[in-house]
C-alpha cells in the first residue's frame, strides 16, 4: 500500500501542474502543439530539441498575455523560419484584414529600388493619407517612427506603416526633385521631409483592368497586386468584359504581387489554363499533391505575364504555372523566390500564428525557394516605379512582344 500510495503521490505531482496551467501558460502550450502538428520541416524539431523548448518556456514566469507572447516568440525563434511566427492581436488583425482586401494604414505601396536596394514609394493609393500628404512615386523612405528602414527591412517597414485607424505615424523621406510641396511637410537642411500621417482603413484595390491599344489592336490588361478574398471573382469579371469587347490578346501584370491567399491564385490559374498542372505541393511527410486545372478556361488568346522581384509566393505559383504549361511567356525581372505555404491560425485571444505547412514546386518540378523564377525575357533596369502608367516601358515591351507573337504564330509557344 505504501508503494501504491507513493505512486499516487508521484502521479499527482506530475499531473497537477498540467491541470493548474493558467490561461497564459495554456496559450504557450497550444502554440507549441499547433506548430508541432503542422510545421513542414519536422526534422528541425530534433535539431533544436523542440520538446525541451516548450519545457523551458513553461519554466519562466508566465502570468499574463505579454509574458506568454514573449515566451512564444522565443520558442519559435530557433526554428529559423521567418514565416513561422507569432502574431500579436494587432498584427493578426492587420494580416487578416489584408487578406480580405483592406487594411488600416497610410495607403502606399513600397518596393526596393533595383539600383541600390533603398525602400521607395512605388505608388500611393488615390485618396489615401499618403497621397494627400504628397508622398509620390519615387519618394525614398528612410525612417518610420524613429526607426531606420535599413534596420527594419522592406516587410517590417510596411508593417510599421499599418496600425489602428485614427493613430498617427511619422515618416521621414526624401522626395523626388521639385516635388516638395506638401503643406504637412517640414524640411531640414539635408532635404529630408517629415510627414505626420493619420492611419485610416484602406481599400487595397487589388485588381485593376483596362483595354490598351497597340497599332489599332486591342489588348486586355489586368494588374493583380495581391491575392485576397474576392480577387478571383474580380479577375473573372475583368476577363468576361475583355471577351465581350472581342479582345484577342492579354497582359497579366503580377509585379509587386507578394502573394496572399493561395486558393485565389489557383482559381485565377483555372481561368487561364485549359488543362495541366497548376502546382505541386509537398507536405512534412514528403507526400506530394498535384493540383490540376479544370476545363473552365475563360480566356484562350495569346498572353504575356509581367513579373519582378516583388512577385512572390502565390504570385510565383501563378507565374510558374503559366510558364511551365507554355500558356504565357514571362517578361520582366527575376521573381522573389518564396516557395513556402503558410497557414494562418487564430489562438482565440485575438493573437495568432502563421505556420509554414508545405513547400510548392512548379509543374515542371522547379523548387523556387530562394531562387525565384527567371522570365523568358529579362528587361533592362531601372524598373518602372509605377506599373501600368503611360511611361511604363516594361508594359510597352510586353505589347510589342504580343504583337510580334501574333504576327508570327498567332500564338505564344
Amino acid at each position: 500500500m505504501t508503494q501504491i500510495a507513493l505512486l499516487g503521490l508521484i502521479l499527482f505531482a506530475y499531473i497537477s501542474p498540467v491541470l493548474a496551467l493558467n490561461d497564459a501558460q495554456q496559450l504557450v502550450v497550444e502554440s507549441w502543439r499547433l506548430v508541432n502538428q503542422s510545421y513542414v520541416d519536422s526534422y528541425r524539431f530534433k535539431e533544436i530539441d523542440w520538446k525541451d523548448l516548450r519545457q523551458k518556456a513553461l519554466e519562466k514566469t508566465i502570468e499574463n498575455s505579454e509574458q506568454a507572447y514573449k515566451a512564444i516568440e522565443a520558442m519559435l525563434l530557433p526554428l529559423g523560419d521567418p514565416y513561422t511566427k507569432f502574431l500579436r492581436p494587432s498584427d493578426y488583425s492587420m494580416l487578416k484584414s489584408s487578406t480580405e482586401g483592406n487594411v488600416n494604414g497610410v495607403g502606399i505601396q513600397l518596393g526596393a529600388r533595383s539600383s541600390d536596394g533603398h525602400i521607395v514609394v512605388i505608388a500611393p493609393l488615390e485618396g489615401s493619407p499618403a497621397a494627400e500628404a504628397g508622398l509620390i512615386s519615387g519618394t525614398e523612405i528612410f525612417e518610420v517612427d524613429g526607426e531606420s528602414v535599413d534596420k527594419l527591412g522592406l516587410e517590417a517597414t510596411a508593417a510599421r506603416l499599418r496600425g489602428q485607424s485614427g493613430s498617427q505615424v511619422v515618416i521621414k523621406a526624401i522626395l523626388p526633385m521639385n516635388s516638395r510641396n506638401s503643406s504637412q511637410a517640414k524640411s531640414d537642411h539635408q532635404n529630408v521631409t517629415e510627414f505626420v500621417l493619420d492611419r485610416q482603413q484602406i481599400d487595397l484595390h487589388p485588381v485593376q483592368s483596362s483595354i490598351l491599344t497597340a497599332n489599332e489592336q486591342k489588348i486586355g490588361y489586368i494588374q493583380i497586386t495581391q491575392f485576397s478574398e474576392g480577387v478571383s471573382e474580380q479577375v473573372i469579371k475583368a476577363l468576361n468584359e475583355i471577351n465581350k469587347q472581342n479582345v484577342e490578346m492579354l497582359i497579366v501584370d503580377l509585379r509587386n504581387n507578394s502573394g496572399g491567399l493561395v486558393n485565389a491564385g489557383l482559381e485565377i490559374a483555372n481561368q487561364l489554363l485549359d488543362k495541366g498542372t497548376i502546382v505541386e505541393t509537398v507536405n512534412r511527410d514528403g507526400i506530394s499533391e498535384t493540383i490540376q486545372s479544370s476545363k473552365n478556361q475563360l480566356f484562350t488568346g495569346p498572353m504575356i505575364t509581367i513579373v519582378n522581384r516583388g512577385t512572390a509566393s502565390a504570385g510565383e505559383i501563378l507565374a510558374g504555372a503559366l510558364q511551365d504549361n507554355n500558356r504565357s511567356q514571362l517578361i520582366g525581372g527575376q521573381t522573389f523566390g518564396k516557395g513556402l505555404i503558410q497557414s494562418l491560425i487564430s489562438l482565440g485571444d485575438g493573437s495568432g500564428l502563421t505556420v509554414t505547412v508545405a513547400r510548392y514546386m512548379t509543374p515542371q518540378g522547379r523548387d523556387i525557394q530562394k531562387l525565384g523564377i527567371t522570365p523568358d525575357y529579362l528587361l533592362a533596369l531601372p524598373e518602372p516605379l509605377n506599373p501600368g502608367e503611360d511611361k511604363d516601358l516594361w508594359l510597352s515591351n510586353s505589347k510589342i512582344l504580343l504583337e510580334l507573337s501574333k504576327k508570327s504564330t498567332n500564338k505564344i509557344n
